[in-house]
């Protein structure tokens, strides 16, 4: 936490200034280890020696506002972009989104049933790049359509430059949702369930040859798309200039509106988009590499999530939902600084062998190799911070009072 708050100053965005003392720096680490992690203040200050509950209480307090939360993970984000080594892993325009279960108390509102474990939980979608880093992230509810949280995340994303193509699962797809994404300037890139149940729709007028006849249907009226193009474009700019989320807006254009104008020529627009997007899947096997590499990558992220989030959110957290922001991006932000240190070593690592001739590592070797390495980091037990050699960066105030001591003398 020191090495990456020293080269990036994400205390100071968290605080809204540069941290007085040594003890309101701790107590920042304090807050983010309590929000981003099953421990409660009481338990982060027997790991932390000097804090006491109250004050870590208080401090996780000054973390629930999603503003300076957010600009702390960009910051951290782009530190880790800046090592060399990053641009092995991609080039910086493909990202995934997924959402990732935390175990929650059944008293919870936002608290449904995983289908997958059969446990009390709550959500956390995530978008992650194909330089490795969470760039955007947001507590969800579960069982719900994560097509809205998907584009959502696309557009406000500041980490890094536009994303091209976005990877998600079935979940965060819709047909209508595909529409909206490409006319944001992003192709939907999803992973489809029952894909040999899928089938191919171009416009009524095609002539479809009769070798195609049995996957093709020619269902799709361009006349109805063009009749609420203008509506359709509305709904886009609204989104994209943030009048109105991608979450309500997907929302409100769901499975009930279907009867719609608006709904029926985004949904046409999307089948035709899912049409073209399925022949370069199903056709060009390095495409379909790419998206599915991207899709493993979010899934590692979500390993080292519940590696720093190992149990479940007790019943007196999460209730409101500023807490709830603060626990997504606290979790997020550890998960950052985590996978930005690793880099950092590796990064050192690269240059310590290329520097003496030790040894050449192939960029396509590298390309396989991403910072997700924990077991050399423990999460648990009694923490110390060496401040001392960050105290010049970090609490410049009170460096400048101690180098303007006057030095004791032996007559005094």
């Amino acid at each position: 936490m020191l090495a990456v708050d020293h080269a990036t100053r994400f205390s100071w965005r968290l605080l809204g200034r540069a941290p007085t003392t040594e003890r309101e720096l701790l107590l920042v680490y304090a807050a983010l280890l309590a929000h981003g992690t099953e421990l409660n203040a009481a338990s982060v200050a027997l790991m932390i020696p000097g804090l006491v509950p109250e004050a870590i209480a208080e401090a996780m307090r000054l973390l629930e506002e999603e503003g300076p939360l957010r600009e702390a993970n960009d910051l951290v984000v782009q530190f880790l972009h800046r090592h060399e080594i990053v641009k092995t892993w991609g080039e910086g325009t493909l990202a995934s989104a997924d959402a990732m279960s935390l175990d929650a108390s059944r008293h919870l509102w936002n608290a449904r049933v995983d289908p997958r474990r059969r446990t009390y939980a709550m959500g956390i979608y995530a978008h992650v790049l194909d330089q490795w880093g969470i760039i955007y992230d947001q507590p969800l509810v579960l069982h719900q359509r994560q097509v809205g949280a998907a584009i959502e995340g696309m557009v406000r994303q500041n980490a890094t430059g536009p994303v091209e193509r976005l990877a998600v699962d079935t979940h965060g797809y819709t047909d209508f949702g595909m529409a909206i994404s490409k006319l944001l300037g992003c192709d939907l890139c999803p992973r489809l369930s029952h894909l040999r149940d899928r089938r191919l729709h171009v416009p009524r007028d095609v002539a479809v040859p009769a070798i195609l006849h049995p996957v093709v249907d020619a269902d799709v009226s361009l006349s109805q798309v063009e009749a609420s193009w203008d509506q359709l474009i509305r709904v886009t700019a609204s989104i994209d200039g943030g009048w109105t989320s991608a979450v309500l807006a997907l929302t409100r254009f769901g499975t009930a509106a279907r009867a719609h104008p608006i709904h029926k020529a985004g949904s046409a627009l999307g089948k035709l988009l899912r049409s073209l997007f399925l022949c370069d899947y199903l056709s060009n096997e390095g495409f379909r590499r790419e998206i599915l590499r991207i899709l493993n990558r979010g899934e590692s992220v979500h390993t080292l999530q519940r590696i720093i989030h190992f149990g479940g959110i007790a019943a007196a957290r999460g209730r409101r939902p500023e807490e709830v922001l603060a626990i997504s991006g606290s979790l997020t932000l550890l998960t950052n600084m985590v996978m930005a240190w690793t880099t950092q070593r590796m990064q050192h690592v690269l240059d310590m062998w290329q520097r003496t001739g030790t040894r050449h590592v192939a960029p396509d070797l590298l390309r396989h190799i991403g910072p997700m390495h924990f077991q050399n980091i423990n999460f648990r037990g009694e923490m110390a911070f060496p401040l001392a050699r960050y105290r010049r960066r970090l609490i410049p105030g009170l460096a400048s009072k101690a180098g303007h001591e006057p030095q004791r003398t032996d007559g005094l």
